[in-house]
């Protein structure tokens, strides 16, 4: 794959206010585009690249992030930076580039606390890096004995991988990112399941999300999200146009629930109140600092 390397300003993002589900208050994006071509990936287009090809590495991010984070370090303004909110952190690429590492190397030097976000099982491959920072990081006094100073969390739509395979065709299978979760969560390390999105009448009913929940549970994950589909304009034809052939019988049922990017209120809620319920049968905690 032939990735474009471009030299950037700034990588260090900082939020107007600490996200209440993932608690980052900073976030960093090692690379433009991602090679997982999910279908219902809201950053497909614009700036982001839509295709393996367009992707690109901010080659001198971990040199910007240095300059950026010693500043904030000196001025105390300490809280958790995540990881991939908008690019998959370790895609192939990153085997080679290594760009990812040597963020977490800064990170970890400047005692910043790092929320990962991944679909990969490479993330594996620097889980010395993240004992160092779990170790060093200061975390924020509010978040203080609630989290720990890393978090690993790894998103997927479904746990069949045949299924995951249709709407996630460059992505590791779910079974592979479970045996990564479990060998964090046997090294002591905070991580869990965001199922986000859950896609409507395919992978959001009662029985596979109880069988995602359970999975994650068994797999050591020490929390979960589910959180609902979106469909920007960026993405709705393309998204729509692969379930008229896949599933075609939920195209009308999506006609019901969609108005625009978002579905309806009641959708969500009724999405939110199953996954709590089966959380608490599961016995596992809904989100970070959730019940």
């Amino acid at each position: 794959m032939d990735i474009r390397r471009v030299k950037v300003e700034s990588v260090l993002n900082k939020h107007r206010k600490r996200d209440s589900w993932f608690l980052d208050d900073y976030s960093v994006n090692p690379y433009y585009g991602c090679s997982f071509s999910c279908v219902y990936c809201y950053t497909r287009g614009g700036k982001y690249g839509r295709l393996p090809h367009e992707i690109a590495a901010k080659a001198n991010a971990p040199e910007v992030l240095d300059r950026q984070l010693r500043r904030r370090a000196q001025r105390g303004e300490y809280g958790f930076i995540a990881l991939g909110t908008s690019t998959e952190p370790y895609m192939d690429v990153e085997r080679e580039l290594k760009l990812t590492r040597r963020i977490l190397q800064v990170i970890s030097h400047y005692r910043f606390p790092v929320h990962v976000l991944t679909k990969s099982p490479l993330v594996l491959r620097d889980t010395d890096l993240l004992d160092e920072i779990s170790e060093r990081a200061v975390v924020p006094e509010d978040l203080r004995g609630k989290v720990p100073g890393v978090i690993v969390t790894f998103s997927m739509s479904t746990v069949d991988d045949e299924l995951a395979k249709i709407f996630e065709p460059g992505a590791p299978p779910p079974s592979e990112r479970l045996q990564a979760l479990k060998r964090l969560s046997d090294r002591g390390l905070r991580s869990g399941v965001a199922f986000i999105p859950v896609l409507p009448f395919i992978s959001d009913d009662e029985e596979e999300l109880r069988k995602g929940i359970i999975a994650a549970k068994e797999s050591g994950a020490s929390y979960v999200f589910v959180g609902a589909l979106t469909l920007p304009r960026n993405v709705r034809d393309s998204y729509l146009k692969l379930l008229s052939r896949k599933f075609p019988e939920a195209v009308p049922l999506y006609a019901g629930i969609f108005r625009g990017d978002y579905p309806t209120r009641g959708y969500q809620d009724r999405l939110h109140r199953r996954a709590s319920r089966i959380c608490k049968e599961v016995g596992i905690r809904i989100g970070l600092v959730g019940s």
